[in-house]
Order: structure tokens, then sequence, then C-alpha cells
């Protein structure tokens, strides 16, 4: 996961980190966020990670699988794989994930110039406000269903089971 963030261009990891980060300071959130509280989605091309989707809650004390009612969704794409559905469906995996964990308001933080991240977050429903040079997106997700939570497994294990089967065929899993 290093490499992908330290892959990421100026522009794009300043706006995955809200402004802009050193070397040193990518590296420190690198080697924690595995570890984190949340949930991590990636997209991989090649079999490098191209995109990554995290969740966190912004709340503390959850119980293990609950998010809690409100969490916050970060995402990234290398400039090089945007524009081919990458961002869009990691976006839904993260509000599906979301739902199913608990979560009612899915919050999403961006630099108010970055317009491809605006769009997805107003495309999925957010309602935006703005704050200076900080745009926040606020998203009320609906209760999960049966179908939803079977959904959601049964997407898992056809990633899962494509990672493992063909770890070094080209597709997108998000």
């Amino acid at each position: 996961m290093l490499d992908y963030f330290l892959r990421l261009d100026p522009e794009a990891r300043a706006n995955r980190f809200m402004g802009n980060v050193s070397e040193d300071g990518v590296r420190a959130y690198a080697t924690q966020a595995v570890t984190a509280e949340g949930v991590m989605y990636g997209a991989f091309v090649d079999g490098q990670l191209r995109g990554l989707a995290e969740l966190r809650p912004l709340g503390t004390g959850t119980p293990p699988y609950i998010l809690g009612r409100s969490a916050e969704a970060a995402f990234a794409v290398e400039r090089g794989f945007r524009r081919q559905g990458i961002g869009a469906a990691l976006f839904a995996r993260i509000a599906r994930a979301a739902r199913h964990r608990g979560v009612v308001d899915l919050h999403v933080r961006c630099l108010s110039g970055n317009g491809p991240m605006l769009r997805l977050a107003t495309k999925h429903g957010a309602a935006l406000q703005r704050a200076g040079t900080e745009t926040e997106g606020a998203l009320q997700l609906a209760r999960p269903t049966p179908f939803s939570l079977w959904y959601e497994s049964i997407a898992e294990a056809f990633d899962f089971t494509l990672a493992v089967s063909f770890p070094n065929r080209e597709r997108l899993t998000a």
C-alpha cells in the first residue's frame, strides 16, 4: 500500500490528504492504515493497487463489525487509471459497506477544487456544503435489507475467488 500512496501524483496526494503531505507523512499514514479501525477496498489492475477507498468511523469505541452511526470515506485513484469507473465502483462499494456496518451518516470531505470527487459525491446523492477551501458531503444511508446483505456477501466472495484464482489477471475489483 505504501507504494500506491507514493505513486500518487502531487495533486492526487493533496486531494487525498486534504493538503500537501510529505513523503514521511505518507509513510507514517500507510504504516497505520491497514490496522486502523474501518474498512478498505482496493482496485487492482494487473495485480497493482491503482485505486483505494477507505471507510473510517467518526466516533470511537464501536464494537467489531459496526462502525457506528457516522463514518467518513476517502478515495484516491492514480492519474493514469481515472475516468474508467474505478472511483464510482469504489464509492458504491464503500457506501454499501457503510450501510451494512451500521452507518447512517456517511461523510466525504474534499478540497473545493476537486471536481471529480464533487461530481462523484453528487452522483451518489451527497448533500454538499462548502466551507472555504473544503467541501463536505453527507449521505443519509438506508438501513440494510436481507437482499443487500446477501448481495454484499456474494460480491465479497466473488472478488476473493477472482483474486485467488487469477492473481495476475487484469481486472477491476471494487
